[in-house]
C-alpha cells in the first residue's frame, strides 16, 4: 500500500509534471490522482486513450457524490480515465469553486487512496498531485494517510527557504513538532529538487544539510532534471523519444531509489503497515528507514509512452 502525495509551497515548480513522470515509470500499477483543490491541468493538456479529450466530469468531481455515501477503495476505478499512453488518472476539479463539493471528504479520500494497494480486485499505488499547500488547503488532510509526502521545489534561494519552512510546518502538523535527522517519523516528508543535472549532487547535499540543521523532519530524497523539452514531450506538446529524456531518466532513478529504500514497507498489508508505523514512531533514536533487497525497476508498460 502506498499513497505518495506531491505538493509545493509556492510558485510553479512542476508538481503536475513531476507527478505524471513518477506515475509513468512506477514499477507497480499506479493511479495518478489530481487532488489540487484549485483544479487540475491534465484535462487541458492530455488526450484520453480513445484519442479525444478527457471528460472533466469524471474524476474528482464525480467521486464527491460516491464518497458521501462511503467509499470502498475499488470504487475509485469507476471514476478513472486512461490517458493516450495508458496512464490511469483521476481527473481533477475544473475550477476551485468545485472544491466545496469535497468539503469534509478529504480524509475519506485519503483512506481510500492508501487502502487501494490492498485491494483484492485491482490493487494500485496512488500518486496524488496536491498542488500548492500554502494556507489551509484541504488537500493537507490527505497527508496523514500517505506513506510519503514529497515537496517539489526548484533551487533558487527563495524557493529553498520556502520549502524549508513548509517542511517544518508540515512536520509540526503531522508529527507534533520539530525533528532532527535522528527522529524522522511517518509519513516521511521528502523534498524532491528540480535542478540542472550538472549541479544535482552538490545542491542536493547542501539542501539536505540545511533541512537537517533546521530540524524540519524532512530530507532530500532525490532530484528531477530541469528539462523543459522532456516536460513538453510528457505533456504531448512535442514529439521525441520520451524514454531518453533527462526528465524520465531522472524520474526512473528517483522511483528506483524510493522503492529500494521504502518499497518493502509499502508492500505490507494495511494492518501490518499500521503496526510498523506505530513501532517506528517509538524508535525516535533511529532514522525512519526500511532496509530491503534491491528491486528491479521496470516501467509500467505503455504508461505515458515513457517505457517505450
Amino acid at each position: 500500500m502506498a499513497l505518495i502525495a506531491l505538493a509545493a509551497d509556492k510558485g510553479s515548480p512542476g508538481v503536475t509534471t513531476t507527478a505524471v513522470a513518477l506515475a509513468a515509470v512506477w514499477p507497480r500499477r499506479a493511479l495518478l490522482a489530481e487532488t489540487d483543490p484549485a483544479g487540475g491541468d491534465l484535462v487541458y493538456r492530455s488526450a484520453a486513450a480513445h484519442g479525444g479529450p478527457l471528460n472533466p466530469n469524471t474524476g474528482m468531481l464525480s467521486i464527491a457524490a460516491t464518497a458521501r455515501r462511503g467509499l470502498v477503495p475499488d470504487q475509485l476505478w469507476d471514476h478513472v480515465q486512461p490517458l493516450s499512453g495508458g496512464l490511469e488518472v483521476l481527473v481533477g476539479l475544473g475550477v476551485a469553486e468545485q472544491a466545496a463539493g469535497l468539503a469534509g471528504l478529504w480524509p475519506t479520500l485519503g483512506h481510500a487512496f492508501a487502502a487501494l494497494g490492498d485491494s483484492p480486485q485491482a490493487p494500485a499505488d496512488v500518486i496524488a498531485d496536491c498542488g500548492r499547500v500554502s494556507g489551509e488547503t484541504p488537500a493537507v488532510e490527505l497527508f496523514p494517510h500517505a506513506a510519503l509526502v514529497l515537496l517539489v521545489s526548484r533551487t533558487e534561494p527563495e524557493a529553498i527557504a520556502r520549502v524549508r519552512d513548509r517542511a517544518a510546518a508540515l512536520s509540526a502538523r503531522l508529527h507534533g513538532g520539530p525533528r532532527g535527522a535522528a527522529s524522522l517519523a511517518t509519513p516521511l516528508i521528502g523534498v524532491l529538487l528540480v535542478v540542472d543535472p550538472g549541479h544535482a549532487g552538490k545542491i542536493s547535499a547542501q539542501v539536505n544539510d540545511m533541512l537537517v540543521h533546521a530540524q524540519t523532519g524532512a530530507r532530500v530524497v532525490g532530484t528531477l532534471a530541469d528539462d523543459p523539452t522532456g516536460a513538453d514531450q510528457l505533456a504531448g506538446r512535442k514529439r521525441g523519444r520520451l524514454d531518453r529524456s533527462l526528465l524520465v531518466r531522472s524520474a526512473r532513478k528517483v522511483v528506483a531509489d524510493l522503492h529500494q529504500q521504502y518499497g518493502a514497507a509499502w508492500s505490507m498489508p494495511a494492518q501490518a503497515h499500521q503496526t510498523h508505523q506505530a513501532h517506528q514512531a517509538h524508535q525516535t533514536h533511529q532514522p525512519h528507514q526500511t532496509p530491503q533487497q534491491h528491486q528491479t525497476h521496470q516501467t509500467h508498460q505503455g504508461q505515458a509512452g515513457a517505457g517505450r
